[in-house]
């Protein structure tokens, strides 16, 4: 799966189911984060190509096949997205290992078949879609439609590319809607070879537009653009908080998936072997660049010294590297931006007094962007680095005496993304999981996640659910209709 090897998707604008250079002809360039090397251009697009990319998909909406099928039609075509994913897995690894500096063992087994997966998913829940009679006193007939909602804005984040692309067109095709992506600046080659594998499974031209380019140019015509009707958006809560202010301005729908900093608790009653795993898992998956990854761990103050001992002996035993080897569990940083961001909030928890356990500082190999894997204890409860989000493989520790204690501080943040703890007392599982301000909590393990499972902030982690059939929610919008039944005569 080397460079020389790889074969990358065209790089051009994918509209009404053909491939365009953008109205200005520039390009953008993609950089490979394992050795800071140029990988290819894909097209840079403007305000013009957002414009064009939308009145194909309007133009596919209202007055195309898709919104027209069967929810059994369009399902069968999703069935065969799935299969043309697992069919060139291959080749969907090396893209997203090269884009974004992912292991290829973990891009097979989470990234690939988590795509798959959720196609299938949603080829399922596309053919249950339907309405309800209403019972009422009126003399009348009384039953409810769900419809798609239109033109739905898909954009998506670096870190995930695949899957969080997925996750919002494969629910809004499935109840009829049509889709203008436009992928992060930075690692938009799986959603270009996704355009062309969904039209090679028969979606037909202008459902799904891909348009490359920066946020500030396309994620912001496609925000203001009349055409749109849904906008569902992942990224950060600061660029999140825009996208909403714009699309209320339009009064345009949203789902917004946003920044997270979520706490993980250990409790004294925790099982170490399967906490200090999945406490390890939870930081440096992604190399921390993970919306739900648990960057904060509370920990029962009798366990706190032992915790962190065993943090750091295994810690640096995780294998980092370069993500083209099959034993590599971390890689590199997306981009050379994300390395100097983790690199300044490891420097701000030095004088903040925190103690570095482990790594703190960048890994030089190859010219790529890696930065280890960081443990820091003794940090301040008001420290800034506890409180926001950090984006890297950095895990914070602190103590906690009593459970209200460890639920406060797990709450004590801006963020309600995920959450997790560590115990074998059942009763307490449920009960901390109650009291946490989150929209997933994981006991015993971190991460587990399935298309059925709903995920989704509170707080400023956004809202609005993906996964599960709430997903289908946010892509219909339901009309009532009202038949009068006039007394025989």
């Amino acid at each position: 799966m080397s460079m020389e090897t790889t074969t990358f998707p065209r790089g051009e604008l994918f509209v009404a189911g053909h491939w365009r250079q953008s109205g200005t002809g520039a390009r953008r360039d993609v950089i490979d984060p394992a050795h800071g090397r140029l990988l290819t251009t894909v097209a840079e697009a403007d305000a013009g190509d957002v414009a064009v990319a939308v009145a194909a998909a309007r133009e596919a909406f209202d007055n195309g096949p898709w919104p027209r099928m069967s929810g059994r039609e369009r399902a069968r075509i999703l069935h065969r997205v799935a299969d043309l994913i697992r069919e060139r897995a291959d080749e969907l690894v090396a893209i997203e290992s090269h884009d974004v500096g992912k292991p290829v063992t973990l891009c097979r087994a989470v990234d690939v078949e988590t795509a798959a997966e959720q196609y299938e998913y949603c080829a399922a829940l596309a053919q249950g879609i339907d309405g309800a009679t209403r019972a009422t006193p009126l003399g009348a007939l009384a039953y409810t439609l769900r419809e798609p909602v239109g033109v739905v804005a898909a954009i998506t984040p670096f870190n995930f590319p695949l899957i969080l692309s997925s996750t919002k067109i494969a629910p809004a095709l499935a109840a009829g809607n049509v889709v203008v992506h436009k992928p992060a600046d930075d690692t938009p080659l799986s959603a270009l070879f996704m355009a062309q594998l969904l039209h090679d499974a028969g979606v037909p031209d202008g459902v799904l537009n891909v348009v490359t380019g920066s946020g500030q140019v396309v994620g912001e015509a496609l925000l203001r653009h009349p055409g749109v009707d849904k906008i569902a958006f992942t990224g950060s809560t600061a660029v999140g908080r825009h996208a909403a202010s714009v699309a209320g301005e339009h009064l345009k729908p949203v789902t917004m998936e946003l920044g997270g900093n979520a706490a993980h608790l250990v409790f004294d009653d925790a099982d170490l072997d399967i906490a200090i795993g999945a406490v390890i898992k939870a930081f440096v998956f992604n190399s921390g660049q993970f919306c739900m990854a648990g960057p904060r761990l509370l920990v029962a103050r009798p366990l706190y010294e032992t915790v962190l001992g065993i943090l750091a002996d295994a810690v640096p035993t995780v294998p980092i590297g370069n993500p083209r080897e099959a034993a590599t569990v971390v890689g590199p940083m997306a981009g050379e931006r994300q390395l100097r961001n983790v690199e300044e909030w490891v420097d701000l928890a030095r004088k903040e007094g925190g103690r570095v356990v482990c790594g703190g500082e960048r890994l030089e190999l190859d010219g790529g962007y890696y930065y280890l894997p960081t443990v820091i204890a003794d940090l301040p409860d008001d420290s800034r680095v506890v409180a926001e989000e950090v984006f890297g493989p950095v895990l914070t520790v602190q103590a906690f005496d009593t459970e209200d204690e460890a639920v406060a501080l797990a709450n004590g943040t801006a963020y309600g993304l995920a959450a997790g703890l560590q115990t074998r007392d059942l009763t307490r599982a449920h009960r901390v999981a109650s009291r946490l301000q989150a929209g997933i909590v994981w006991v015993n393990d971190w991460a587990m996640l399935d298309p059925a499972i709903p995920f989704g902030g509170v707080k400023d982690s956004g809202f609005g659910r993906e996964y599960g059939p709430e997903a289908l929610e946010a892509y219909t919008r339901v009309k009532s209709v009202v038949v009068s039944l006039p007394p025989p005569a």
